[in-house]
């Protein structure tokens, strides 16, 4: 396993880097909508104040005398205004503040007590005594410089501050991105504090303890479960074999030894599969093929009591030559399960079992599964009612599929027909339509 990256670092040190750039462009708005905001307040100001003085000096004349400020004038209607004050005016009437050309800009006060819209109007051109915009170029660029080193200085902090906040982390991490299933240590080495990274690595430490614990029992009942059932079993097939060829027993008796002889085939079976299942280690090529006609043979012997009493055929046309390329143990679970499942729910017809270049199909007719059912089949102790078996039969196909990279596809139809296919050749591939689970 490689060693992590440092992604957590980098998200930390991208947090404080957009949290300071966010902040100086939001400094740096208000400190320009500031700007501009108390310029304006200013010249509000001073036309409101020479507003006041025009109107104190008017009285009772007709004429408006001359303001006091030099940039500011007295328009009595829209025509004495500039011309390109004018044409702005008149597209926004209600606007107090305009840019003209060539540099010049106007603010509007209305001298009418009433705020008509026909004037008169003390106008200022404050183009040469605009602050702000003459240094908005100077300001920008201070404010931009000002942006970068805070972001260096957030970057700096945000490194300092996320290295050492990771650094346990980060230990811990490379300390599990070496551990593998086969050499799990007692506990982790890591050392931390009382904290969130503290709580996680305890927490792994006991896990660890635990799948090796389970572990160890596992291996042990495996070893044990190896001999312990296995021996039993074989001695209980060999026995009934041997009852089996006394002379004088009854029908009924033969028929319960025949029963214990397909149970005991059967336990036997599960075991050996559950058993090969329950191997960690991945399974290795097969040395050499497995000649395929022989093991059907084999199989279709030991699964012949399924069919007893039964109006069933078995019609077999597998070359000899036809080989398989997995191995004999793997091979023999599998097709005792295919058509063990077969035999077991045909109760007539035939089973055909065909085999070429390219694949392996077991073909028989049985019960009918309804549609909404057949997604369970795979599942563990699933079965129809009625079904002999236990409901595992397919789910070790799946699982045995599913170790050696074997593609499962499950066909069914309607009238209970089913057909496994075996793909002979890679990309390996198993198709099975089992009507009843097994």
């Amino acid at each position: 396993m490689s060693l992590p990256r440092q992604r957590l670092r980098n998200r930390l040190m991208l947090a404080f880097a957009a949290f300071a750039l966010f902040v100086a462009g939001l400094f740096g708005l208000y400190a320009i909508s500031f700007m501009y905001a108390t310029e304006d307040a200013f010249f509000d100001a001073a036309l409101a104040q020479e507003a006041a003085t025009l109107q104190q000096r008017r009285g009772s004349s007709a004429h408006w005398p001359q303001p006091q400020a030099a940039y500011m004038r007295v328009h009595t209607d829209r025509d004495s205004l500039p011309a390109d004050l004018r044409a702005a005016f008149a597209d926004e009437p209600g606007r107090r503040e305009f840019a003209g050309r060539d540099g010049r800009h106007y603010h509007l006060r209305s001298l009418a007590p009433a705020g008509d819209p026909d004037g008169p109007w003390l106008v200022a051109e404050v183009g040469r005594q605009l602050v702000v915009r003459p240094m908005r170029d100077r300001v920008l660029s201070l404010l931009a410089w000002s942006a970068l080193a805070t972001l260096g200085v957030a970057l700096a902090i945000g490194y300092w501050l996320a290295r050492r906040i990771t650094a346990p982390l980060s230990a811990l991490a490379a300390e599990v991105a070496t551990l593998s299933p086969e050499r799990l240590p007692p506990r982790l080495n890591t050392r931390t504090a009382d904290d969130e990274v503290g709580v996680l690595a305890q927490g792994l430490s006991a896990l660890i303890e635990r799948t090796l614990a389970f572990v160890a029992r596992e291996r042990e009942f495996t070893r044990d479960a190896s001999h312990e059932l296995r021996t039993p079993l074989a001695v209980i097939r060999s026995t009934s074999e041997q009852l089996l060829g006394e002379p004088g027993l009854s029908a009924q008796g033969r028929r319960h030894l025949h029963y214990l002889q397909q149970s005991a085939l059967r336990l036997e079976q599960t075991v050996t599969a559950l058993l090969a299942l329950a191997r960690e280690d991945e399974p290795a090529p097969a040395a050499t093929s497995t000649a395929l006609l022989p093991l059907i043979e084999q199989v279709i012997i030991e699964q012949s009591p399924l069919l007893e009493h039964k109006p069933v055929e078995v019609d077999i046309s597998v070359d000899a030559s036809l080989r398989a390329p997995w191995p004999a143990p793997a091979l023999h679970i599998l097709l005792s399960n295919l058509i063990g499942n077969a035999f077991a729910h045909s109760d007539s017809g035939r089973v055909a079992i065909q085999a070429d270049a390219g694949a392996l199909r077991i073909a028989n007719r049985g019960h009918a599964v309804p549609e909404a059912e057949r997604a369970l089949l795979h599942e563990p102790h699933h079965r129809r009612a009625g079904s002999p078996g236990h409901g595992l039969g397919l789910a070790i196909v799946q699982r045995l599929c599913e170790r050696y990279r074997i593609d499962l596809r499950l066909e069914h139809g309607d009238d209970g027909e089913l057909l496994a296919v075996v793909g002979l050749s890679a990309p390996v591939a198993i198709a099975a339509a089992p009507v009843g689970a097994a």
